[in-house]
C-alpha cells in the first residue's frame, strides 16, 4: 500500500497557491509507485494579476521536462483560462497547433512550455488536478480485461478512456466522459493511468492515495495464492558470483551496445524484485509484450533485451556469447521495427537495448549518462510491478507496435529529451584516475566532468579521493565520480578496483596513470629500498594498471585512450634522482610499447611530461621538497622562484596546465595521435626532446 504523506504541519507553514500545488507535486512524485520519473502532471486553478494589473482566470500546470519529485515553482507555467477554455468547443486540433496556441495563453513568456497533457487538466471544471501513473492502476489498465475489473471496483465512480495518445482528443474525450457522469471521482486511462481532482490541494492527493490503495487491495485480493509470473524457472546465483561475473560482462555489454562509435553508460539492478521476474517461468513472454506505461517508450523502448541463458557461474563464456548475439539481434528488430514505422523527419534512436534482463544475475541498463542508465533501470522496475499486478488480474497487454512508436518518436515527447544539456567532449565517457586526490589528479577528474565525463578517482588516499568526488557529484550530479582505494603496487587491489568501475559505470574509456611519489639522493648513496620504491610505484604500478585497462579495453572493443604522467627527468638526467628518473623514462618508453601493440584495437597512448607543479602536490608536501632544495644549493622556500627562472617562458607550472594537456590526448582532437610526449614545463632547455 502507499504512504499518505501529507504533513499538516508542513503544509502549513507553506505560501497558499503556488506553493501547495508544488508541495502536493513533491509528495506524489516521491513514490515512485504513484508517479514515473518525469512523468504525470498536477495543477491548481487561481487567481492571478497580469502585466496590466488585472485579476485574471489562470491554471498553473506542470511543464514540460521536469520531474514531479523535484520540481519547484520555476517548473509550473501559468495559462489564462478564458483563452484556453474556448478550445473545448473545436472538434480537433493538431499537436503542432496545441502548442502554438497554448504558448499565446501564457501570462509570463519566460516559463516553461507547458505539459503535453495541459489542456486534461484546462477541461476539467476542478480547481486541482491530478495525473499519475500509478503501478497499481496500470496493473488494471493493462489488464485484457481491464474495464470490467474496473467496475467490478470503483461501480458508477469512474470514467474508462480507450487508449489514444495524449493530446486534444483525449483531454475532450475526458471532459466528455466525466460531464456525462454525475457520479464521477476519476478517471481511467487505458494503457496509461489515472487522473482524480479536488477542490482543495490536499482533498485531490487525498484521492490520488486512496485510489491507488483500493486499487493495490483489489489486486491483492484477486492475487490470492496465485503463483507469481509462473513461479521461479532459474535460481539466482550468489551475491559474490553475482558481481564478479558482472565485472566481467558489463564492458562486453557496453561494448555490444555501442553503436556507430556512440558508447553508452551501464548499471544494474539485482534487487529481489527485479530477480523474481528474470528468473520466473513467464519473464521471456511477458517481457516481449510491450512497455507497461507510454511514459517509459522514451527511456526504456518499447522491449527489453532478455538473454537466453542458464544461470551458471562455470558458463561466462556461454553468457558472453548470447549477450553479444541477442544484442546483435536487437539491433537488427529495432533497425527493422523503424524502417516499418517512421515518418519523414524521424531520426533513428541509437539501436540497442536500454533494458537488458539475464538470469540468475538481474537487469542491466544502459544510457548516454549514469543519470539516465539509472532512469530506464526505475522505469523497467515500475514495468515489472505492474506485470505483477496486472498477472494476478488477467493477461497483461501493452501499445502496439504503431502505438508504441507514435510515442516513442512523438515531436512533444522528444521536446523533453531536449531540455537536456547538450553533449559534451567527454560525455558518455569514463575517466579512471590513479593519483586522483593530489594536485594534478584531482584537477583532471574535475576538468573530465566538466566535459561530460563520468570518472573513478583511484587514490591510496581514500578520504581524499571520497572529498573530491563528493565535490564533482555536487557540481555536476549524482554519480558522476566514484573514489576508490588503491595501491598501484597491489595487482589484486587494481584488479578490484577495475572491476567495481565496470559493475558501476560499464567499463572504462580513458585511464591516467598519474600515482607518483619522488626521492631524491646521491647516486652512491641510493639505497636498494629506494631504487625499488621508485620501481615498484612508478615502474610496476604504471604497469599493472595500464595491463589490467588495457584488458577491459579489449574486452569492450571501442578503443580507448592511456595517459601517463611522466616528467621533464623522464628525458633528462636530473641531479641527485637516478631512481625516479630512470623508472621515468622506463614509463615512457612503456607507453611507446604499449602504443605500439594497442593500435589494432584503437588504444591510444600518450605521454605528459610536467616540471616542478608544486600546487596540491603531495610530493612537494614531503621531503623532496628539501631533497631537491639541497640538490641545487638553495632554500626550501626559494624552489618555487627557481624552477620559474629556469624556463624559457618564465612561468609557474599548474595543476590546470597538465590537465588540460591530459584532455587534449584523451579528447577527439588527438585521435589519430600515440606514442607521443607533449612536456608541459614552461621550457626547460635541457629537457627539450631530441
Amino acid at each position: 500500500m502507499v504512504q499518505q504523506l501529507w504533513n499538516e504541519e508542513e503544509a502549513k507553514k507553506i505560501e497558499s497557491g503556488l506553493g501547495e500545488l508544488v508541495y502536493r507535486s513533491n509528495l506524489i512524485g516521491s513514490d515512485r509507485a504513484v508517479c514515473n520519473w518525469g512523468g504525470g502532471n498536477t495543477s491548481m486553478k487561481t487567481k492571478e494579476v497580469d502585466f496590466r494589473g488585472e485579476e485574471v482566470d489562470v491554471m498553473w500546470v506542470k511543464g514540460s521536462g521536469s520531474d514531479l519529485a523535484t520540481m519547484g515553482a520555476k517548473n509550473f507555467t501559468a495559462l489564462r483560462l478564458d483563452d484556453v477554455r474556448p478550445l473545448l468547443d473545436r472538434e480537433e486540433m493538431s499537436d503542432e497547433e496545441m502548442v502554438s496556441y497554448l504558448s499565446h495563453c501564457m501570462i509570463d513568456h519566460s516559463h516553461p512550455r507547458a505539459s503535453i497533457e495541459t489542456l486534461l487538466h484546462a477541461f476539467l471544471p476542478f480547481k486541482h488536478v491530478d495525473h499519475t501513473h500509478p503501478d497499481a492502476i496500470i496493473s488494471l489498465c493493462c489488464a485484457e480485461n481491464g474495464r470490467e475489473l474496473a467496475e467490478e471496483l470503483f461501480g458508477n465512480r469512474y470514467v474508462w478512456v480507450p487508449y489514444i495518445r495524449p493530446g486534444f482528443t483525449l483531454s475532450k474525450m475526458i471532459a466528455e466522459g466525466v460531464a456525462a457522469n454525475p457520479h464521477a471521482e476519476l478517471v481511467l486511462m487505458e494503457k496509461h493511468g489515472l487522473v482524480v481532482w479536488g477542490e482543495t490541494a490536499k482533498e485531490s492527493y487525498d484521492k490520488t492515495i486512496s485510489v491507488i490503495n483500493e486499487a493495490e487491495q483489489f489486486i491483492a485480493e484477486k492475487r490470492a495464492d496465485q503463483t507469481v509470473f509462473g513461479g521461479e524457472k532459474y535460481s539466482s546465483l550468489a551475491k559474490q558470483t553475482r558481481e564478479s561475473l558482472l565485472a566481467k560482462v558489463m564492458p562486453i555489454i557496453r561494448g555490444a551496445v555501442t553503436y556507430e562509435g556512440t558508447p553508452m553508460i551501464l548499471t544494474y539492478d539485482d534487487s529481489d524484485a527485479t530477480l523474481e521476474f528474470v528468473n520466473s517461468q513467464d519473464a521471456n513472454t511477458l517481457s516481449q509484450v510491450g512497455a507497461a506505461c507510454p511514459d517509459h517508450l522514451v527511456h526504456t523502448k518499447r522491449i527489453p533485451l532478455y538473454v537466453e541463458w542458464s544461470p551458471s557461474e562455470d558458463d561466462v563464456e556461454g553468457l558472453i556469447a548470447a549477450i553479444k548475439l541477442g544484442v546483435m539481434n536487437y539491433q537488427k528488430e529495432y533497425i527493422a521495427y523503424f524502417e516499418r514505422n517512421h515518418n519523414d523527419g524521424d531520426q533513428m534512436f541509437e539501436p540497442s537495448p536500454r533494458v537488458l534482463l539475464i538470469p540468475g544475475i538481474g537487469m542491466i541498463n544502459t544510457g548516454k549518462s549514469l543519470a539516465n542508465a539509472n532512469v530506464s533501470g526505475a522505469l523497467y522496475t515500475r514495468a515489472i510491478s505492474v506485470m505483477r499486478g496486472t498477472t494476478a488480474l488477467g493477461s497483461f497487454v501493452s501499445l502496439n507496435e504503431a502505438e508504441s512508436f507514435a510515442i516513442e518518436y512523438w515531436p512533444l515527447e522528444l521536446y523533453k529529451l531536449s531540455l537536456a544539456p547538450k553533449e559534451a567532449e567527454f560525455s558518455r565517457k569514463v575517466a579512471f584516475v590513479t593519483g586522483g586526490a593530489g594536485g594534478i589528479g584531482s584537477e583532471t577528474c574535475r576538468q573530465f566532468a566538466s566535459l561530460g565525463a563520468h570518472v573513478v578517482l583511484a587514490d591510496l588516499n581514500l578520504d581524499g579521493a571520497e572529498k573530491v568526488a563528493t565535490e564533482i557529484n555536487e557540481t555536476f550530479g549524482e554519480g558522476r565520480a566514484i573514489a576508490l582505494k588503491m595501491d598501484v603496487t597491489n595487482e589484486e587491489a587494481i584488479q578490484a578496483a577495475f572491476a567495481e568501475a565496470a559493475r558501476v559505470f560499464g567499463g572504462v574509456d580513458i585511464i591516467v596513470n598519474n600515482a607518483g611519489l619522488a626521492t631524491s639522493s646521491a647516486f652512491d648513496e641510493t639505497t636498494l629500498k629506494e631504487w625499488q620504491l621508485n620501481m615498484d610505484v612508478l615502474g610496476t604500478g604504471y604497469f599493472l594498471v595500464a595491463r589490467e585497462a588495457f584488458s577491459q579495453m579489449k574486452a569492450q572493443g571501442t578503443g580507448g585512450s592511456m595517459v601517463f604522467i611522466g616528467s621533464k627527468n623522464s628525458v633528462y638526467a636530473g641531479k641527485n634522482v637516478s631512481a625516479y628518473s630512470a623508472v621515468k623514462a622506463m614509463e615512457a618508453h612503456l607507453a611507446r610499447c604499449i602504443a605500439a601493440e594497442g593500435g589494432e584495437f584503437g588504444i591510444r597512448v600518450n605521454t605528459v611530461l610536467p616540471d616542478a607543479v608544486l600546487q596540491g602536490s603531495a610530493i612537494w608536501d614531503s621531503a623532496w621538497r628539501e631533497e631537491r632544495a639541497a640538490a641545487y644549493g638553495i632554500k626550501p622556500e626559494e624552489l618555487d622562484d627557481h624552477y620559474k627562472k629556469r624556463t624559457t617562458l618564465g612561468v609557474h607550472i599548474f595543476p590546470t596546465d597538465i590537465a588540460e594537456a591530459i584532455l587534449f590526448f584523451a579528447s577527439s582532437k588527438a585521435e589519430k595521435t600515440t606514442g607521443c610526449m607533449l612536456t608541459v614545463d614552461g621550457g626547460v632547455p635541457a629537457a627539450f626532446t631530441r
